[in-house]
């Protein structure tokens, strides 16, 4: 990978009034690089994720993306962000459209054969089941060609046999366009399996950023047993030692 991050997020703070959403949290990301933000609900991994994605501003910090030029960067929010009336071709001429591609139809047409959503070209968004729906919520991000994904729990509502499609589908564009993921769960099997690395946040705070051998390492014991993972997960965002 490059050696240059990608991106670079510092001390970032988002305040809602009085409450403390996101204090002070670091983190970088390289170039084709997963990384997996694990966190029990509420702990402010959706408020990072937008502050990375630029659709929220930070009351305090800063977020670069480094490249030449504009670095254009994809946002797949938990809840599909689709038009339900218009057909999936609508949407992604639409979206293509917003993202400046000089031939919006060839570009929708181009993303309906990547997403594997061609027979359902002409039906409604609204009419679509959840995982495909889901395709089509990830094929609209990838509208403008961007050089990371940025995605708020994508399997949440998702079967297993959907969330294995999902994630085939995202390795296979990470090896094809040197893709970065940052993905939010919390699943610690997800966040060990998809993510290069893992960035736990809890209480809004940056609680470990690294591997799953760290962490166990940190926080796991050999009376665990089958489910030694999870419980050393409890552990680091309770800050109980092991």
């Amino acid at each position: 990978m490059d050696a240059r991050p990608l991106m670079e997020a510092r001390a970032l703070v988002r305040r809602y009034r009085r409450f403390v959403a996101l204090d002070g949290v670091d983190m970088r990301l390289s170039p084709g690089e997963s990384v997996a933000l694990l966190g029990p609900n509420g702990a402010g991994k959706t408020t990072l994720l937008e502050l990375l994605a630029g659709v929220a501003r930070p009351s305090e910090g800063t977020v670069t993306w480094n490249g030449d030029g504009a670095v254009r960067v994809g946002w797949v929010p938990q809840r599909p962000a689709v038009y339900q009336r218009l057909t999936a071709r609508e949407n992604l001429r639409l979206f293509a459209g917003l993202e400046g591609a000089e031939d919006p139809a060839a570009e929708a047409a181009r993303l309906l054969e990547r997403a594997d959503l061609e027979a359902v070209a002409g039906r409604p968004a609204g009419s679509l089941s959840t995982g495909t729906l889901q395709r089509l919520n990830l094929a609209v991000a990838l509208a403008g060609r961007p050089a990371a994904l940025l995605l708020d729990e994508p399997t949440a509502t998702l079967s297993p046999d959907q969330r294995l499609r999902l994630w085939e589908w995202l390795g296979d564009l990470r090896a094809a366009d040197e893709l970065a993921l940052v993905f939010s769960t919390q699943s610690v099997q997800e966040a060990a399996r998809h993510g290069d690395r893992m960035v736990v946040i809890a209480r809004g705070r940056c609680a470990f950023a690294g591997g799953m051998p760290e962490l166990m390492d940190r926080w796991g014991s050999r009376q665990d047993g089958a489910d030694a993972d999870e419980r050393a997960f409890l552990r680091l965002v309770e800050g109980t030692p092991a």
